[in-house]
This record gives C-alpha cells, sequence and structure tokens, in this order.
C-alpha cells in the first residue's frame, strides 16, 4: 500500500484476503502474521532525509525522522512514536518476554519497543523497514 493517504478504519481490509491484495508478500508476513525481516536487510535502515515514517498499511504517520538513531541493530531505530500513532502489547513469542509495537490505527506489526535507547525517552523503537513508508518533507 505504499505512498497512499492514511486509511480510516471503515476503509481498512477487514480480511485476509483483502489484506492481501493491498499489501506486498513481504508487508504482509510482517505486518499481518508478526513477522520480522532479516537484519541490515531493510530499505529504511539508511534512510536519512528528513520526513515522516508513515504505516506501509494504511499511511498512518507513526515516526519523525528527528527521532531515528543508529542503533547498530540491523533494524531502523527510534526514540518516541508520532502522539498515539502505536499501541503496545505484551509478546510472550519464540520464548521471550517483549513488547510489541503495532499500528493504532490497523493493528498492523511494526516491531518491538525495548529499554536500551538513547535520552530523551531511554526507548528503542526497533521496526521492520517493510512494515514502513518513508514520506520525504521535500516530496
Amino acid at each position: 500500500m505504499s505512498n497512499q493517504e492514511t486509511t480510516t478504519g471503515s476503509d481498512l481490509p477487514e480480511t485476509d484476503e483483502e489484506w492481501r491484495e493491498v499489501l506486498t508478500e513481504e508487508e504482509y508476513a510482517i505486518l499481518r502474521e508478526q513477522g520480522t525481516e532479516p537484519k541490515f536487510s531493510g530499505d529504511l535502515l539508511d534512510q536519512h532525509d528528513d520526513g515522516t515514517f508513515v504505516c506501509a498499511g494504511c499511511g498512518t504517520e507513526l515516526f519523525d525522522s528527528e527521532t531515528k538513531f543508529d542503533s547498530k541493530t540491523g533494524w531502523p531505530s527510534f526514540t518516541d512514536a508520532v502522539g498515539d500513532s502505536v499501541e503496545l502489547r505484551k509478546d510472550t513469542s519464540h520464548g521471550m518476554v517483549r513488547t510489541e509495537v503495532v499500528c493504532a490505527t490497523c493493528g498492523g506489526h511494526l516491531g518491538h519497543v525495548f529499554d536500551d535507547g538513547p535520552d530523551p525517552t531511554g526507548k528503542r523503537y526497533c521496526i521492520n523497514s517493510a512494515a514502513l513508508d518513508f514520506d520525504d518533507e521535500d516530496a
């Protein structure tokens, strides 16, 4: 669903089949099946332009480029999300206890948040590139 306007709740796909029609295979695996892209493989890892990172599923603004930092983990990392754009959920998959980050609009899995980030929040939102699109401020 790259480079589209923000989709409201009533305009969102409702079934898995509808989601498969609007997302790429990789986007679907991450956003709808809680997948993870291989580290250092994402297109947005080295994106350093001014702009906003939006949900690839619905276009909701999620992260401002000013909050992006190089965590050296292999995934885009941010110190904070835009407003109430994300929800945090307990994730006990893979024998671990983590905090999952999902889009508050479409419920798409974005990644996880950890308490080992830099100031001012101490948070590291570790997000899959394929769950995001980038809107350049100059576009």
